[in-house]
């Protein structure tokens, strides 16, 4: 489904005007730790030391925090079971399964274009 900025611009318009909701959605899913915390639940459900292990680099405290944004945005929803130790597991629902369906043509065109991006950068002087 490709979709246009016309079509953009006539369903969306304020997408582009400072106060409009979708920065801020976009800030919390486009983000480096957002993206990769939705792309490792993209396959099922994590406890919390393991998406801490798929997400190489990720602090605890970054791991947290993006865990209770996009659990407040309805992207991914935490059980937590009464045992002892306490079990936490982490999975997406069905807007998070949406949204995934939607970004992973973009991650994988990443995946597959990052080095000459990044070697693009290198020639220009800029990486």
């Amino acid at each position: 489904m490709t979709v246009s900025l016309a079509e953009i611009r006539r369903t969306s318009g304020e997408v582009f005007t400072e106060g409009c909701p979708t920065r801020v959605v976009l800030d919390h899913i486009m983000s480096k730790w957002g993206v990769l915390v939705l792309l490792a639940l993209t396959d099922g459900t994590l406890r919390w030391g393991e998406l801490r292990r798929e997400v190489e680099g990720i602090s605890e405290k970054m791991l947290a925090s993006t865990l209770r944004q996009l659990e407040a945005d309805g992207f991914v929803e935490r059980t937590s079971y009464p045992e002892v130790p306490p079990r936490v597991e982490y999975e997406l629902t069905d807007r998070g399964r949406e949204l995934m369906e939607r970004m992973l043509p973009l991650v994988e065109w990443v995946a597959a274009n990052a080095g000459d991006v990044l070697k693009a950068d290198l020639i220009a002087g800029r990486g």
